[in-house]
């Protein structure tokens, strides 16, 4: 967002990144008491199951170091996960690592099988954590620009961009920050693209559970794709324990065995306790899965209409808990400057999606909100938003 600042004690590769915008918005929230609708942590416990086979955990004895690849109890829930959810069998010795978070996954993943010089595809809008862990491997970055309007991916730029130097393609579904759930056709497609040029994909699937229209299809599911594709999974959505930083990655074992020679020298093992925990909380039963995705059904719609009756545009999302609405028809036509104006003008914080791109004139004026709230929170964020209409 805006200018960046020089840091001459920086390497070059990582010159630009500086503070991410979820740190950014929710410091002005803290700062000026808003509601913050920004950045996208839950404001509750996880279920009272996984919490207490925490509490177990650690009061069981589990709080060394856990094995580098992860807790065994974890690695078989895992597996069992990825069969009973989306039929791809995974051994858990060999072609499933526990990680440090999501993002230590992502970027372990880009670290071990990118050389440096070597291309990584990226789909805008894009999570910020994308580049930084492509500069940290010497990585080029080739972004496809995102498409006005719908905001689905590009798949004719995508095909315009790999190349000869292409190595991997990087496939976040369901989306952040758009809420988009990708359908057969553009897996598909990209499933087609990475066969043809021997591509390896690496796949985001945080929010494989939230999902409110459609279904979640994992990439590796596609022909051709369970042995070319890193599939990254976490607890942090599901459970509501973004704080726990439990993610994994599926694949097979040549790309898990240079996965986890990064991932041993980056955080070696930890949140012992709560791997354990993970475990319980993937092999609960259906209806526990269904109540969490209702709870936020309802909240999306909440806040969506909120927000279609102040005026906004609202684009409803298809999953994750973020909806993304346009501001301009209540009178602001620049996402950033409307994301630092508002914390301290009307009390709410959010996030603008040309944080997420690097041209911003086709999303100027989005804004990207989180649902994952009480509801009270978000009546008290829609309550301030309405300042919106009363003052145009």
């Amino acid at each position: 967002m805006g200018p960046t600042t020089r840091e001459p004690e920086l390497v070059a590769r990582l010159q630009g990144l500086g503070t991410t915008v979820f740190s950014e918005m929710t410091d002005l929230a803290i700062a000026h008491d808003a509601v913050n609708l920004g950045q996208g942590f839950p404001d509750e416990n996880p279920p009272p199951a996984v919490l207490a086979a925490a509490v177990t955990a650690m009061e069981q004895g589990h709080n060394q170091y856990a094995p580098g690849p992860g807790v065994a109890s974890l690695r078989a829930a895992v597996a069992d996960h990825q069969r009973r959810f989306h039929a791809l069998d995974y051994d858990p010795d060999d072609e499933i690592t526990i990680t440090f978070g999501a993002t230590e996954a992502m970027s372990a993943a880009v670290q071990s099988l990118c050389e440096a010089g070597d291309e990584v595809v990226v789909l805008e809008p894009a999570y910020d954590a994308y580049r930084a862990v492509i500069a940290l491997a010497g990585g080029v970055q080739r972004r496809v620009p995102v498409r006005g309007g719908d905001l689905r991916p590009d798949l004719d730029r995508l095909a315009a961009v790999v190349g000869p130097r292409t190595r991997l393609v990087i496939v976040n579904s369901p989306h952040n920050p758009t809420g988009l759930v990708y359908d057969a056709a553009e897996l598909d497609e990209i499933a087609r693209l990475c066969v043809e040029h021997d591509l390896i994909a690496v796949t985001d699937e945080v929010y494989e559970h939230l999902v409110y229209e459609g279904e979640h299809q994992p990439l590796a599911g596609r022909p051709g794709m369970r042995d070319r594709t890193v599939t990254i999974s976490s607890a942090a959505k599901t459970f509501s324990c973004t704080g726990w930083k439990v993610g994994w990655a599926c694949a097979p074992p040549p790309l898990t065995r240079a996965l986890r020679i990064v991932k041993q020298y980056a955080t070696f093992s930890g949140a012992t306790p709560f791997q354990h925990a993970v475990a319980v909380g993937l092999a609960q039963d259906d209806d526990a899965y269904r109540r969490q995705l209702e709870l936020l059904r309802g909240r999306r719609d909440r806040l969506c209409d909120g927000l279609e009756g102040l005026g906004l545009g609202v684009q409803r999302p298809q999953g994750t808990y973020f909806a993304v609405a346009d501001v301009a028809p209540v009178g602001h036509d620049d996402a950033e400057d409307f994301c630092r104006w508002a914390p301290g003008a009307i009390g709410v914080a959010a996030v603008p999606v040309t944080a997420f791109v690097d041209d911003p004139a086709p999303v100027r004026s989005l804004v990207r909100f989180a649902f994952c709230k009480p509801d009270a929170v978000i009546d008290a964020g829609l309550e301030r938003l309405a300042a919106l209409t009363e003052h145009r």
